[in-house]
């Protein structure tokens, strides 16, 4: 069966319900039987599973490892993980020869976060009635109890930064099935979303907690005051460094300007130092002095809990490229 555009974005309750029904009902396909093609509920989970899941990490043979909710999508759905991550690729428009239709949705729910999550809520409601308790069908976007979802680490993107990069990327993207708006909002979908893949994952590494000061709140309210800035700046890393979590540091807001502005770095060894121009300030001012020495400023940043420190070439180009070569250490 074909969907139309409205059978994805005015999907209604009754319709997810049946959905669900068939779905859960549905045998596992026999060996080198054709799957039965996605309904729009899948699809949609499919969809929502790529604000957490960095998809294009996995491939054939690494499918079965990749996190939640790829897992538990592929059980209740009675598929490989690879047909999971395989429609995700679909939606983002990094497989080639994938269905238009997926395109098309991808690239408009992603970039409307209000219609994605009512139709997340509208499918999760569904899959309850249906039976589906949290232990089968996990909430992944923590949307399910009226909370908003929010894209972490989009400024970053500001002062141009964004629109920079799709213009000199926009030609790896080309779809000659779409059309330039289409192209477009994929671009901008996949980088915004890419970019709260990166800054979830950093601020997760990091306990989020500041990685110089220790600065953390310690609750699921928002704003956290915390950032998960690029080491190397995103507006200037290749696109896999964009997605690198250890080309990421969390800091709150005072350590994390200092570090973007070059006023401070770190060495391989993790040591904080800071330029001649931040310690003459320090040496003046009563303000500085308590942001940027001990104990408010750590000797050394802390660990990440992951136990991936921060890249070598991201730190050294930090230095290089960023830092003020008059340095002070701490």
């Amino acid at each position: 069966m074909a969907f139309t555009q409205a059978d994805y974005y005015d999907l209604t309750p009754a319709q997810a319900r049946r959905q669900w029904q068939s779905i859960l009902a549905r045998p596992w396909p026999a060996a080198g039987k054709r799957q039965v093609p996605f309904v729009p509920v899948e699809t949609l989970l499919c969809l929502a599973g790529m604000f957490v899941v960095e998809h294009s990490r996995f491939g054939s043979g690494s499918a079965h490892r990749a996190p939640e909710p790829v897992q538990s999508l592929a059980s209740l759905f009675k598929r490989p993980s690879t047909s999971i991550i395989a429609k995700m690729n679909n939606l983002d428009g990094s497989r080639s020869r994938g269905a238009i239709s997926d395109l098309v949705v991808g690239s408009f729910l992603r970039t409307n976060l209000d219609a994605m999550v009512d139709l997340y809520r509208v499918i999760m409601a569904a899959g309850r009635a249906t039976g589906l308790a949290a232990t089968r069908l996990p909430d992944f976007l923590d949307v399910e109890g009226g909370r908003d979802l929010e894209l972490l680490g989009q400024e970053e993107l500001g002062g141009g930064a964004l629109e920079s990069v799709v213009e000199r990327e926009i030609q790896r993207w080309v779809h000659d099935s779409v059309n330039e708006q289409v192209t477009e909002r994929l671009v901008f979908a996949s980088l915004r979303v890419g970019q709260h893949r990166f800054a979830t994952a950093v601020l997760d590494a990091w306990s989020h907690e500041c990685a110089f000061c220790g600065f953390a709140m310690h609750d699921s309210a928002r704003p956290s005051l915390l950032r998960a800035s690029h080491i190397k700046p995103w507006r200037d890393s290749k696109p896999r460094e964009r997605l690198d979590g250890t080309n990421g540091f969390a800091a709150c807001p005072v350590h994390d300007a200092a570090f973007d502005a070059g006023m401070m770095t770190v060495t391989d060894d993790l040591d904080v130092q800071v330029s001649t121009r931040l310690a003459r300030t320090i040496g003046t001012n009563t303000a500085a002095r308590a942001y940027f020495t001990a104990p408010q400023l750590r000797p050394r940043v802390m660990s990440p809990r992951n136990g991936r420190p921060p890249g070598a070439t991201y730190t050294q180009w930090h230095r290089t490229r960023v830092f003020d070569d008059s340095i002070a250490s701490t």
